[in-house]
């Protein structure tokens, strides 16, 4: 089963097209990368696949149905800009968010405790967002992200502010999300971050996909329907 299809999906905002026929097919249980430029409208296709925006034409089918308002439940959003209470204690805007995406009590408390020893930041529970650095705060909004084990994560440049051993654990928890059955969505602009991490690419330029080939090194090349497979 494919987790994901868009079908010729266009979105205008006034006399600028964002999006320009997008057609894209992401397997079940599988890393996809959106790359492309700043602007390219990876951002506002995502946003459209999480019922942000609308889009003016074309059709997009999760799980094999119909995108659903049901669906935001199965789904779990990073966005490039982040997105925290400041004044709020991280346990406490957790389990808000927890319960948001539908887990009981109970149920979000077990989650985040065990994400939290995940990151080895159990103790910051208490701690203020607002007393957080940008890449402690990262970490918060990560959790957010899945703790409520959905089966389609997108990530919107989810590298964004952290050092090298942070994206290294970061890398080692969506490879591990993976493994668990979740789909991931990885939007970058970034070459060097897909090549390690994505089975499969699509190119984003100028509101479309692109129409050519391009190379990913080691992994193989991007032609035709613009996948590139891992090798």
């Amino acid at each position: 089963m494919n987790a994901l299809e868009t079908r010729n999906v266009t979105k205008q905002y006034a006399t600028h097209k964002a999006l320009d026929s997008v057609s894209i097919t992401i397997p079940e249980k599988t890393i996809y990368g959106l790359l492309g430029p700043n602007g390219a409208g990876k951002t506002t296709l995502i946003r459209i696949i999480n019922q942000i925006i609308n889009a003016e034409a074309g059709s997009i089918e999760i799980f094999g149905e119909p995108l659903q308002e049901k669906h935001v439940g199965i789904i779990g959003y990073l966005p490039e800009e982040r997105g925290l209470y400041k004044k709020m204690k991280v346990g406490d805007q957790l389990m808000y968010l927890a319960q948001l995406k539908g887990l009981n009590r109970k149920d979000a408390f077990a989650r985040i405790k065990v994400w939290l020893e995940k990151f080895e930041i159990k103790d910051w529970w208490n701690k203020k967002v607002e007393d957080l650095s940008k890449g402690m705060a990262q970490k918060v909004q990560f959790i957010s992200t899945v703790m409520h084990e959905p089966r389609l994560i997108i990530l919107d440049e989810p590298f964004s502010g952290f050092d090298p051993v942070n994206a290294q654990l970061i890398t080692e928890k969506i490879l591990e999300l993976k493994e668990n059955g979740s789909t991931i969505i990885f939007s970058t602009h970034r070459m060097e971050t897909v090549e390690s991490l994505c089975d499969h690419i699509a190119l984003i330029n100028k509101s479309k996909k692109n129409s050519g080939g391009a190379q990913n090194p080691g992994k193989g090349t991007v032609q035709n329907q613009h996948i590139c497979n891992r090798t």
